[in-house]
């Protein structure tokens, strides 16, 4: 227990507090988390637009500096683990169940019940919903998860501190870092990684019932959700006990080829002419609009508002929630490659597959509701994929892979937690405890649990709102630590721009 820090101690009791209030008054938990919602939301809704597209603007810069040729690491290491198997890992950790969570609910939703600017079912709506769909799920998302990844890998593997949120904060708070107020920012993340991971799990576990509802006829209920994710929680236990190299590394390459088999089934069964249209048009529109978008806050429209504030503002703050795990997860496993390439990997890879996944699903559910077969609509949110394969081809062979890849989404994203939590309450250490591991697997699914027993999947969005405001704060100030070092180790290698400086600088020990 020596190698357990303080930070684990205090989470513990916070968290635990938490769920037995939780299940004392579920009904005043979720009053509570409410109006802490609609506060932030109403009152900060610009600061989360104006701090994640700078976020998005400082990662660019830092690709076309000269400090791009940085390496993660020492100069001579290489990446440990293949492009593959990097940025299966990465996705999987980063927006697996998500993914197939929102994949045909969110632009079906845009486009037929509340579209953020045009008339419901219009032409227009439909051109809209792929659009912020594409915003919401692209460059943004993973420029936050993106930038808390690389202050944790470069202070990590290049200056040799601990792998805690609190140690890529050093160069401005110098010896602070390491005592009572480094502590309390690494509380601060481990409770909104923990938040974060227990509301995707959360709809993991709801779309889980949605689709064997939907199937089976089984009842859709908290009782039901409830063992799915006791049953869930065993098996990511089980992975996580294997180790990294093991459990997650093959979950997440089996996840791969599953999402690509499910993608490729539906663009085939699918509308597939309207489907490369509409990707075509709207990632035109995407890159035409993004600025505007960006900082889109609807002041003298408090219909608009209420809008942003229930997609936009709600995704920055998921995101936001969930950069401590994903972001130390991704730095975990980048080491060896320059910030270029890590930063180009992170932020195009993932954001072109979402686009892709979502033109298929998306456009998919949009087709099927205009056909008039079926009210999408009708369904609840974790239905409405099952509701558009009742209606192709294969209906019950993709539902059926539909199930698999959301039950291997859900132990990959629990799995890659608890090694995330059990390092950043064990002073960083990149093999944590079994026994740390089991405390925070059993205990973010009680989170889950708590939050779905008092409010639902509303419930789970009041948190993330919540949980990600402290965060935010953190993250302000490792972009100016960040910019600080890596400022300075420019000017100590002398990188400038010119023909050929990665050479040079892979030569030169950090200092």
């Amino acid at each position: 227990m020596k190698n357990i820090s303080s930070v684990f101690w205090v989470s513990i009791a916070i968290l635990l507090i938490a769920v037995v209030y939780g299940v004392a008054a579920p009904s005043n938990f979720e009053t509570i988390t409410s109006n802490i919602q609609a506060f932030l939301t109403s009152r900060f809704g610009w600061y989360y637009l104006i701090l994640v597209s700078l976020i998005v603007i400082f990662c660019i810069f830092l690709i076309l500096s000269p400090i791009g040729a940085i390496t993660l690491g020492k100069p001579n290491d290489k990446p440990e683990y293949s492009t593959v198997s990097w940025f299966a890992m990465l996705f999987s950790a980063g927006m697996g169940i998500g993914l197939v969570f929102w994949g045909a609910a969110e632009p079906l939703s845009h486009f037929a019940t509340n579209p953020p600017l045009s008339e419901p079912g219009s032409d227009d709506a439909l051109k809209e919903s792929m659009r912020f769909t594409f915003f919401h799920w692209g460059l943004h998302a993973w420029g936050i998860y993106a930038l808390i990844a690389l202050a944790l890998a470069y202070f990590n593997f290049r200056k040799g501190e601990p792998g805690l949120i609190s140690s890529t904060l050093t160069p401005i708070l110098g010896k602070y870092a390491s005592g009572k107020l480094g502590g309390l920012i690494d509380i601060l993340a481990v409770l909104a990684t923990v938040i974060g991971v227990a509301t995707t799990l959360g709809f993991g576990a709801a779309q889980i019932n949605g689709g064997l509802s939907f199937l089976f006829d089984i009842p859709n209920n908290f009782k039901v959700q409830l063992i799915i994710i006791g049953v869930v929680t065993v098996l990511f236990i089980i992975s996580a006990w294997s180790g990294l190299g093991k459990g997650i590394k093959y979950l997440s390459n089996t996840n791969l080829v599953l999402a690509i088999i499910l993608l490729i089934l539906m663009f085939i069964a699918g509308p597939t002419l309207l489907i490369l249209n509409l990707f075509t048009d709207t990632l035109g529109k995407y890159l035409q609009n993004i600025i505007q978008m960006s900082f889109r806050i609807a002041p003298l429209n408090s219909e608009n508002r209420n809008w942003i504030n229930s997609w936009t503002i709600f995704y920055w703050a998921w995101w936001i929630s969930w950069s401590p795990f994903v972001g130390i997860f991704i730095a975990r496993v980048s080491k060896g490659r320059t910030i270029r390439q890590f930063l180009i990997g992170v932020l195009l890879a993932p954001s072109i597959v979402s686009f892709i996944w979502f033109a298929v699903f998306g456009t998919a559910s949009i087709h099927v509701q205009q056909q008039g077969r079926i009210d999408l609509t009708a369904l609840k949110t974790e239905e409405v994929l099952f509701g558009v394969f009742e209606n192709v081809p294969m209906t019950t062979f993709l539902s059926i892979i539909a199930l698999i890849l959301i039950a291997i989404f859900f132990i990959t994203s629990a799995d890659s937690a608890t090694f995330v939590l059990g390092m950043q309450t064990t002073y960083g250490s990149l093999l944590p405890p079994n026994s740390v591991k089991l405390t925070w697997g059993i205990l973010q699914s009680l989170v889950a649990v708590i939050l779905l027993y008092s409010g639902g999947l509303q419930g789970l969005q009041n948190a993330l709102i919540i949980a990600a405001f402290p965060f935010s704060i953190i993250i302000i100030l490792m972009i100016i630590s960040l910019y600080k070092s890596l400022m300075k180790e420019r000017r100590d290698l002398r990188l400038y721009v010119r023909a050929k400086p990665i050479k040079k600088i892979t030569e030169q020990e950090p200092e």
